[in-house]
């Protein structure tokens, strides 16, 4: 989950690898630090804290006539987050230097080894044993000796390597966590753990596999397998995001500029898909056969958080409408029971990254098992889509918020077509329905688009009641169940609230008891087939003086009989309201957040990529 930057090439390495730490913040801000080689020795900064208190205390550094280097942005597994278990990590000497996003399973064996041969360690780290363990091995050849270190090694890593000795080039090496190259002739060499800081210098990226190792210089880039030590051809891709997209563009914080990023990134994940004319749907990356969706009669939904949300909504859909039975799972708990998975099952892996460790291990093991692979992707390229059988590309573009927001719509997009998509070749659905439903998939971001400033402002003075709460609860039914959970989590990871979401029906099987006035209760009550049983359940909560909150559709008078506190949308097709409803449950969390003065991008305890188990 940490952030990794290096750089070697023409340009001055501290802006460089400074700025590209700033657009990786997200990935970790326990502490961070930077390492550049200068008149042949490594010069190291390092603070605890967020980035800036680094920034501080290297300003002198920043015109430095040095043009290789590496930086870390640090979320802390092993020791806690001190200046001294910050990266990057040295060997004895001093002459060599290690960053390293992951976990080393086996580090208290090797470390003890390094121990009784000698070695000195600095910090409390799992990391520190490599920078050792590659000493222990280097010869001359820093290629040789990462490569015997990591075949010692148990466990993930994405890896750079600097060393005195080889003062023009950069290791690195990924396994089980994300790596990617940037090229670019005139520039020089790029190597980060996600694409956002090369967007400023190149789109020439490289996604490295796991068990890879690249060999960087300012002109050069050489791949090699660490299992065969052969050198490996790789294709450049190029990436359609740029800089821009990966800035704040005026808005407050990242979180709220991706909230109103939303209409966009439903339109672009859309656009070109399905036909206006006739309905039809075409997802030319699913690379599955007819034969091969004629023959499932079992889906799997694996994710992890928001995306475990999304999944939870397709699976309404999807039974609903392709009528094959779906079950969903988390994918930390996925591959921890009796899998009853085969070759007529297929396994839908939804992912932001593409890199989420958990839901990696579940694909695998489906995909052991025999099951067909789809996965649901924002980043092209990334080792869940190059691992799946066939892909649905979410085109939402960097997110940056540690919230995520523009990337679970764009996700519900994609699993909507998907399901378009499945109904139309298994002939369960009429081709007008198809038509119609994406139609109105068009326009409901329309509608978000027409209606977030007006939304945003009356939740503003909709919050000021009760955003100093300590508790919240979140109800829903039926399809609006899921965003029911999805608010919850949105308000609990940047307010530090305790939430939580329910199916409304299950009130009365416990939560009830916790309601008082002094509880608040969002209800999602739109005009749907569930409509009479979510009032039904909502009087319940204002016989116990529940302080509601409701969002419903608008015209619907009732609900002002019901609470003071109602926000209004416009009526939509029922099977598009988990869409539309989840916008004013991220206004929410977002305006409560800030009102509270939390750090909303950044919130205590997370990061944005989640690539440990």
């Amino acid at each position: 989950m940490c952030g990794i930057v290096g750089y070697v090439g023409y340009r001055r390495v501290v802006p460089v690898v400074l700025g590209g730490l700033k657009r990786l913040e997200y990935r970790g801000y326990d502490s961070a630090g930077i390492v550049f080689i200068q008149d042949g020795e490594l010069k190291k900064y390092r603070s605890k804290g967020k980035l800036q208190n680094l920034e501080n205390s290297m300003k002198e550094a920043l015109g430095a006539p040095s043009h290789i280097g590496l930086g870390h942005t640090r979320w802390a597994t092993h020791g806690a987050p001190t200046t001294e278990n910050a990266h990057p990590h040295s060997d004895c000497t001093g002459e060599l230097v290690v960053v390293h996003n992951g976990i080393i399973e086996n580090y208290h064996s090797l470390r003890n080894e390094l121990i009784e041969k000698g070695h000195t360690f600095a910090s409390e780290t799992d990391t520190e044993v490599l920078a050792h363990l590659i000493e222990e091995y280097l010869d001359g050849d820093l290629r040789a000796a990462v490569t015997k270190a990591l075949s010692r090694v148990e466990g993930s890593y994405a890896l750079g390597v600097l060393w005195t000795g080889m003062p023009d080039t950069l290791i690195a090496a990924r396994n089980h966590s994300p790596l990617v190259l940037g090229v670019h002739e005139e520039e020089g060499g790029f190597m980060a753990s996600d694409i956002p800081p090369l967007l400023p210098y190149t789109d020439q990226i490289i996604f490295l596999d796991d068990e890879e190792l690249a060999v960087l210089t300012s002109n050069t880039h050489k791949i090699y397998s660490l299992k065969s030590g052969k050198e490996v051809t790789k294709e450049i891709q190029t990436i359609s995001w740029n800089a821009a997209m990966a800035e704040k563009g005026g808005y407050k914080h990242f979180m709220l500029k991706e909230i109103y990023e939303q209409p966009q990134a439903i339109i672009d994940t859309v656009s070109g898909r399905i036909n206006p004319e006739t309905g039809s749907v075409d997802l030319p990356e699913m690379n599955l056969t007819e034969d091969d969706l004629a023959n499932i009669d079992r889906i799997f939904l694996i994710a992890c958080g928001t995306s475990w949300h999304a999944a939870l909504v397709a699976k309404y859909w999807i039974e609903r409408w392709a009528k094959i039975p779906v079950e969903v799972d988390i994918a930390s708990e996925f591959r921890y029971r009796k899998l009853l998975i085969d070759e007529r099952v297929l396994t839908v892996a939804i992912s932001q990254s593409g890199e989420t460790a958990d839901t990696l291990a579940g694909v695998r093991l489906a995909k052991d098992l025999g099951s067909k692979i789809v996965t649901i992707c924002n980043v092209v390229g990334s080792t869940m889509t190059r691992e799946a059988h066939g892909t649905v590309y979410t085109h939402a573009g960097p997110e940056i918020g540690v919230a995520s927001t523009k990337s679970f719509t764009s996700q519900l997009a994609a699993l909507f077509l998907f399901t378009l998509y499945l109904a139309e070749k298994r002939e369960t659905m009429e081709q007008e329905q198809r038509l119609l439903l994406g139609k109105e998939l068009i326009r409901v971001a329309n509608i978000i688009e027409e209606e977030l400033p007006a939304m945003q402002d009356e939740i503003k003075k909709l919050i000021e009641s009760f955003y100093d709460s300590r508790d919240f609860l979140f109800v829903g039914r039926g399809l609006n169940f899921p965003i029911a959970l999805e608010g919850a989590l949105k308000l609990k990871e940047i307010s530090y609230i305790h939430a939580e979401g329910y199916a409304s029906g299950e009130l009365k099987h416990g939560p009830i008891a916790l309601i008082d006035k002094d509880m608040p209760i969002l209800g999602l009550t739109p005009k749907d087939s569930v409509y009479q049983k979510s009032i039904s359940n909502v009087e319940e909560i204002k016989a116990r003086q529940g302080r509601l909150i409701l969002i419903g559709t608008r015209g619907d008078e009732q609900l002002k009989t019901i609470t003071d506190d109602v926000l209004y949308l416009p009526e939509v097709h029922e099977e598009l309201n988990p869409i539309l409803y989840t916008i004013p449950a991220q206004l929410l969390a977002y305006e409560i957040a800030s009102r509270r003065g939390c750090d909303v991008d950044q919130p205590r305890n997370l990061a944005k990529s989640v690539t440990v188990e």
